[in-house]
């Protein structure tokens, strides 16, 4: 078929093919159709993510390569900061962001087992997990509602001769109160981590200056799970302004290795054979020489190459986001005696990923969800609801030891009993908003 081609047009025509191939067999595959279940997100792509997919693949890269590196360029760009990392998913972002922070290069500021860090138990297991796989203690407070994010005024209680920093969630695309968070940690000499997975593209205004969340912090974190904002199937990103945790970060998604050289790169240093290091021979080999006990957490190039594509479409999948929310909300201020419904935090332009409500009324959430999901409305929980009930607290509740909560978490608790939500991802059309709309003001009213 290609006997007398170039390698270059060989390609050209697959290519070429790929996008034909999309528009005849996935092009109707975006979006919803009529009668179909409605899910709460789903992956929104044209022929560019599959055009980029089969180009990685005949490249046969596999590792991170040159998608890698514009993918980390462009996003970093995108969010207006110094430094990103592509990593394999959000949650690896997570124990990468939390891990760097134990660095011995951060001098006294490094995280020890046994520090504090203040956080909260309603939301996703993998903002908590890296504070208690490395050693260190969660300190749990409450949220507030109908924000669904950290209850600020928990902050000094909260605060002990341990703390050491601070690691918590955009709930859902609505920013959590970072002028007093950060104005927190700045008091304190405090780190902060921004779980930023389910919020990319959310925007906070600052000293008059509007920022996009995850870039406040002293790291933030992104996830490209299919659900998400933007997919890469499986990836995740972690990104900094700070130069010594960018080192960090990559030492330790790169197996801990002190070397900085990109896969099938040597001695962009120079001095890759002249140097000494910890007690090795003078000259040991850089590329093999670890300065942190580290992971493999980098992602593929053909991850990459669809994260390319669905970067160029983020703003649009933002601005669908924003719209199918507010036609969401409006269409059920009329039942807000009976759901409280959410509010963006002050000050924050949110990117929302779902729309989260609360029954006013106890014992009332169950059958409300079933009546939607009957109805073909897929519904979610907050996640974990509140992760101190969950089966992996139970050895931690009986001894006592590895955390410790700030009050009761009547909200915390509230969530996980009272709320549920829906989606409002850029693939619903009006029709669709309005007929959950018309559902749920039906369940409730059945109730």
């Amino acid at each position: 078929m290609f006997k007398d081609c170039s390698q270059q047009e060989a390609k050209e025509q697959i290519l070429e093919r790929v996008a034909h191939y999309f528009e005849t067999f996935h092009s109707n595959n975006n979006g919803l159709q009529p009668g179909s279940r409605i899910p709460y997100a789903s992956r929104v792509y044209d022929h560019r993510e599959m055009v980029n997919l089969v180009d990685s693949a005949l490249e046969f890269w596999l590792t991170s390569g040159r998608y890698t590196e514009e993918f980390e360029k462009k996003f970093a760009q995108y969010l207006g900061v110094r430094y990103c990392a592509l990593v394999n998913s959000g949650s690896s972002a997570n124990l990468i962001a939390f891990w760097s922070l134990t660095s011995l290069l951060l001098g006294e500021r490094a995280i020890k087992r046994g520090d504090e860090v203040i956080t909260v138990a309603a939301g996703f297991p993998t903002t908590v997990a890296p504070i208690l796989q490395f050693g260190a203690v969660p300190v749990f407070v409450d949220i507030t509602i109908p924000q669904y994010n950290i209850d600020v005024e928990s902050l000094e209680r909260a605060l002990s001769s341990k703390t050491k920093a601070v690691m918590i969630a955009h709930t859902l695309g609505n920013p959590f109160d970072l002028r007093t968070v950060k104005s927190f940690c700045e008091q304190h000499n405090l780190w902060l981590i921004e779980d930023n997975c389910d919020a990319l593209g959310a925007q906070y205004t600052l000293n008059g200056e509007e920022r996009c969340t995850g870039t406040i912090g002293d790291i933030g974190t992104s996830s490209f799970y299919p659900p998400h904002h933007m997919t890469m199937g499986e990836g995740g990103a972690v990104y900094t302004n700070n130069s010594l945790l960018a080192k960090i970060i990559k030492s330790l998604r790169d197996w801990g290795r002190d070397c900085e050289c990109p896969s099938g790169t040597d001695n962009l240093c120079r001095h890759r054979f002249d140097r000494q290091y910890g007690e090795l021979p003078l000259g040991y080999d850089h590329k093999y020489v670890y300065s942190h006990f580290g992971f493999n957490l980098k992602a593929t190039d053909m991850q990459a190459a669809i994260g390319c594509a669905q970067l160029e479409k983020l703003p649009g999948f933002i601005q669908s986001r924003r719209h199918n929310f507010s036609r969401l909300k409006a269409a059920l201020e009329q039942i807000s005696n009976k759901l409280i419904l959410p509010e963006p935090c002050p000050e924050s332009i949110p990117s929302w990923f779902g729309f989260l409500m609360t029954c006013k009324e106890e014992n009332r959430r169950n059958n409300l969800v079933q009546y939607l999901e009957k109805r073909g409305i897929q519904t979610r929980m907050l996640f974990a609801g509140n992760i101190l009930r969950h089966p992996c607290f139970d050895e931690l509740r009986k001894t006592g030891t590895g955390y410790r909560v700030i009050g009761e978490l009547p909200n915390t608790d509230r969530v996980m009993n009272d709320s549920f939500w829906v989606g409002v991802y850029p693939g619903m059309t009006n029709e669709i908003i309005d007929y959950m709309a018309e559902m749920i003001k039906e369940a409730v009213e059945l109730q």
